[in-house]
């Protein structure tokens, strides 16, 4: 015989029939209509939210939940009964609960992270038993009581960092913004957390709760509208965190920074970089204390717009004293800078004031000046060139020094090295110098041409060897005419090639050259005599070619043989040494006309005049000899014509 089973509506109905003020509900799943069976099992509670309860609550009729409040049907009156003879000491109702127990869930929410809920989720055993739960944090942490105190305060800061995510969020900012920054807060959230806690002790927050005194301290701080100001000024967020981390809980000290940075024109782009580069405790430094920093740099030299950019590259320079700023000025007026070398030194790099101690810049000096230079002319060096003083003596200069002694660089050799171009003892050599060296080898270029190379034109070793070395050598090979027989010929002789560009310079010389009818091959030879050919201008060269051709009627192949003719002054030596030729009636080739000095050029045009003199005398002799003898001849003939 089949019992029959009623439809979950009706266990639904006859539960709330029952308890009408209860917030739990059986289900009839365990109820399958094809079971049979006598007894039902223990209903499986389904525990709802305030929504559903209230959607409950609103379907039951008033008058029915009060009737059958104060007469309850008889199966519950039964059931009652039978409650209190099984047992004589009356028992709280299953869905009220103590206010003890009450207290602990609130604890247990802290602790632990439920799950996510909705309307109508069904899950047994949704909590463990609270006493089990208390039970084994007692055995646990029984004689620990610093964990306890640990764990407390671990709830209390995540309490305060979502009562600060709500502040944020309410002053407009993304939940992934407010997380991100919150994160990196946490010496301002213990602040806070503290705070919160000491308004606790004031009779006006006594009874308060705990958030609504953490949202007021955070309020008060106006700690959400400084960071919205501080965004404004395109502070990052890890920047803005640590700059509330090191105001210690005293936010105006930023804002009143910030303001006094603008008004010595540090841009709102490096504002974040400057107050957390200047030192813990420039957020505590008086405003007047770093005017007079700022007014007496401004008194040697650094100009009041450049101000902002010094201090921005050197923020440190803020964290100093008066008396400290003031020994780093007189360290480099001292070796005899004016004003105007300080201030554009100190303008070109401005950790050149704050990045070193007094004791490294003492010795760099003092290395400098091994190198045969004076104090003054370290001065001027430091103010031409002043990264000199980021350079390390030990992992830089020495290396470098020992790699050009090497390459048979004397002292004076580096010298001159140093005062044209400083920049190449701020090379790593490893990675710069030495790829080029290799490069000059590799062309055929001597090894004891590499280091006179070096010193006759330093500014090759701060070339690009990819853009700037390569590409002239390629096109001296292929487009001037050089062989590669001669190639390092050339390089050797006119390192200053590397210096010329290609298509403003070096093209338009070899196009004119081609066009006076020199071949390519002839062309190569002439840039093989002579490299500096090509880095004269066409504006020149032309006037030179003009006179040689009309006024001194020369042909071409002077030039080819002699391509250093274009390298002398026309108004200074070939003019005036061409009228001496004329007025003398002599002439030389270009290469004795013009690579000789004056002296010398005048003992060869009298020595020329001289042997032509000669020359013209012993012919006029030889002729009154040829008429004397022809005078007797004819006479002799005469007297034997008589005779006859």
């Amino acid at each position: 015989m089949l019992t029959y089973s009623p439809p979950p509506s009706l266990h639904l109905h006859l539960h709330l029939h029952r308890y009408p003020h209860s917030t739990t509900i059986s289900s009839s799943l365990h109820h399958h209509p094809n079971h049979p069976t006598t007894t039902a099992p223990d209903p499986v509670l389904r525990i709802h939210n305030s929504k559903t309860t209230s959607f409950l609550h609103h379907r039951q009729p008033a008058t029915t939940t009060t009737n059958e409040t104060k007469n309850p049907p008889q199966e519950y009156a039964n059931d009652h009964h039978h409650h209190r003879d099984s047992e004589d000491k009356p028992k709280t109702p299953p869905h009220i609960l103590p206010p003890q127990e009450k207290q602990n869930i609130l604890e247990m929410s802290l602790v632990t992270k439920r799950g996510p809920q909705f309307p109508g989720s069904i899950y047994a055993n949704s909590l463990p038993s609270l006493q089990s739960v208390i039970q084994t944090q007692n055995e646990d942490d029984e004689d620990d009581e610093e964990v306890m105190i640990r764990r407390a305060l671990d709830i209390r800061r995540k309490v305060t960092a979502e009562v600060f995510k709500a502040a944020m969020k309410k002053g407009k900012f993304g939940i992934t913004y407010s997380t991100n920054l919150v994160s990196r807060l946490p010496d301002f959230i213990d602040h806070v957390m503290i705070e919160a806690a000491a308004l606790k002790r004031s009779p006006e927050f006594k009874d308060s709760t705990f958030n609504m005194r953490a949202k007021l301290v955070i309020d008060h701080s106006n700690v959400v509208p400084l960071i919205r100001w501080l965004k404004h000024n395109n502070l990052s967020y890890p920047k803005i965190a640590k700059l509330i981390c090191m105001s210690k809980g005293n936010l105006d000290s930023i804002r009143r920074l910030v303001e006094w940075l603008k008004t010595v024109y540090v841009k709102g782009e490096f504002l974040g970089a400057t107050l957390l580069k200047s030192g813990d405790d420039i957020l505590h430094r008086r405003l007047e204390e770093l005017d007079e920093i700022v007014d007496y740099l401004e008194s040697n030299g650094v100009r009041r717009d450049w101000m902002g950019f010094v201090i921005s590259r050197c923020p440190r320079l803020l964290s100093y004293s008066m008396e400290e700023v003031k020994m780093r000025v007189e360290f480099y007026l001292n070796m005899g800078m004016n004003e105007n070398d300080f201030g554009t030194m100190v303008f070109d790099y401005p950790g050149v004031l704050g990045y070193f101690t007094l004791e490294e810049m003492n010795q760099k000096v003092n290395y400098l000046k091994e190198f045969g230079l004076s104090t003054e002319d370290v001065g001027k060096l430091l103010a031409f060139r002043p990264q000199l003083m980021g350079c390390s003596i030990e992992e830089r200069w020495k290396p470098l020094v020992k790699y050009l002694y090497y390459l048979g660089i004397s002292r004076d050799g580096m010298r001159r090295m140093l005062t044209i171009k400083p920049m190449i003892f701020c090379f790593n050599f490893e990675t710069t110098i030495v790829p080029k060296v290799q490069f000059f080898r590799d062309l055929g270029v001597r090894e004891d041409a590499i280091g006179n190379m070096l010193v006759k034109f330093p500014p090759l070793l701060t070339y690009s060897l990819h853009k700037k070395i390569r590409p002239v050598v390629i096109y001296l090979m292929t487009k001037a005419g050089v062989t590669e027989k001669d190639i390092g010929k050339v390089i050797a002789l006119g390192p200053e090639l590397f210096g010329c560009n290609i298509a403003k310079t070096l093209e338009v010389n070899v196009k004119y050259f081609l066009s006076l009818g020199i071949r390519v091959r002839q062309l190569g030879e002439m840039i093989g005599d002579f490299p500096k050919l090509l880095r004269y201008k066409v504006d020149l060269l032309y006037p030179k070619y003009q006179y040689l051709r009309r006024m001194m009627v020369r042909p071409l192949q002077d030039v080819i043989e002699f391509p250093r003719f274009f390298s002398y002054s026309l108004e200074e030596r070939i003019i005036p040494r061409h009228k001496i030729m004329v007025e003398n009636r002599v002439n030389f080739k270009l290469r004795y006309m013009l690579a000789c000095t004056d002296e010398e050029f005048n003992q060869r045009v009298a020595d020329k005049v001289e042997r032509r003199r000669r020359f013209e005398s012993s012919r006029m002799d030889d002729a009154v000899s040829d008429s004397q003898m022809a005078e007797g001849t004819l006479g002799k003939m005469a007297s034997s014509s008589l005779s006859s």
